[in-house]
């Protein structure tokens, strides 16, 4: 793929992220566990990967300030 700023060809690396979700109701909260390919551009750092569905509803659920985040959220 190439990189959506500056064109060049991004870079596909293994990950391992966790999601700590904000706000004070998640003070607790250990974070969520993210295993997903990574894009870097080398050129400018760009960085972009997809969350899979499951980690994407236990984000979703542990939204910070109580809200939900949804595709059609505004």
């Amino acid at each position: 793929m190439f990189c959506p700023i500056c064109s060049f060809e991004q870079e596909e690396f293994s990950t391992e992220m966790v999601v700590h979700p904000g706000g004070i109701k998640n003070v607790g909260n250990p974070g969520i566990l993210v295993v997903q390919k990574v894009l870097v551009c080398s050129q400018c750092g760009l960085s972009q990967f997809t969350v899979p569905k499951a980690e994407l509803e236990l984000l979703t659920a542990t939204a910070p300030n109580g809200r939900h985040l949804t595709a059609d959220a505004s």
